[in-house]
């Protein structure tokens, strides 16, 4: 790898890294970066679900004040890693080109949802007016969906699992963010084992792009506690939608 490259490839997992912690979607700077540094798509995706697992915990490190007490989160990891496990093996042995094609709606969908979370619960009842029940299987069927979409591409991921879980919990959005950065974590820990063992990871280039989203990770998640949760959900909604019409636009070139 050229030193060029390198820096590239630094200054990416930087930004993604940052990016992942506020809003989600950081995976559109980093898997264009690997792809511009010479892998083939599907070892840069695989690269790149492996490189920006350690922005993810440094996102839980950073936000872990703002995360839930007693057992609502826990109760989320296990239908997590079922859901990353079927994403990933439908990557794995699936072509791409159908759920390329779906990947853009979902993504503008999550980001519609998000943008009008106010009168969407009048349509559908606040999350406290809701049965425990029906509560807690809205949340995990959300989470669900999420997770299988992280473990197949990721981008955007972020995006996808705050406009949900912010419309099904009755909570802020600086504690959906938390709670998504540490979903976001288990999906990324999930790929990295099945992707270390059977995926066609470029190790030279996690090497590189990981410390980076490290450290852009922690910085993202202390810049979420000080933004105004307007001000957040505004930028979450932008970059969702910027995300979404980018996909679109890929997908049907």
């Amino acid at each position: 790898m050229e030193l060029s490259d390198a820096a590239l490839l630094v200054t990416a997992g930087l930004a993604a890294g940052t990016v992942n912690a506020v809003a989600g979607g950081g995976s559109l700077i980093t898997f264009p970066t690997l792809i511009a540094v010479g892998l083939p798509p599907v070892p840069a995706n695989v690269t790149n679900s492996v490189s920006v697992f350690p922005g993810y915990v440094a996102s839980v490190a950073g936000s872990r004040r703002d995360l839930p007490r007693g057992r609502t989160l826990w109760a989320l990891l296990p239908t997590t890693v079922v859901g990353t496990v079927v994403g990933c093996l439908l990557l794995l042995a699936t072509p791409a080109r159908a759920f390329e094609l779906v990947v853009p709606f979902l993504v503008l969908g999550a980001t519609a949802v998000l943008a009008f979370q106010d009168p969407l619960r009048r349509l559908v009842g606040h999350p406290a007016d809701l049965a425990p029940r029906r509560r807690t299987v809205t949340v995990q069927a959300t989470v669900a969906v999420g997770a299988v979409y992280g473990g197949y591409f990721g981008a955007a991921l972020g995006v996808m699992l705050v406009a949900g879980l912010a419309l099904v919990l009755d909570a802020t959005l600086a504690r959906v963010s938390a709670i998504k950065n540490v979903l976001s974590a288990v999906v990324g820990l999930t790929t990295l084992v099945i992707f270390a063992a059977f995926g066609p990871v470029n190790w030279a280039g996690v090497a590189v792009v990981a410390p980076a989203t490290l450290v852009g990770g922690y910085a993202g998640a202390r810049l979420v506690r000080r933004l105004p949760p307007v001000v957040l959900k505004m930028l979450i909604v932008v970059f969702g939608a910027v995300i979404g019409f980018y996909l679109l636009y890929r997908a049907f070139r």
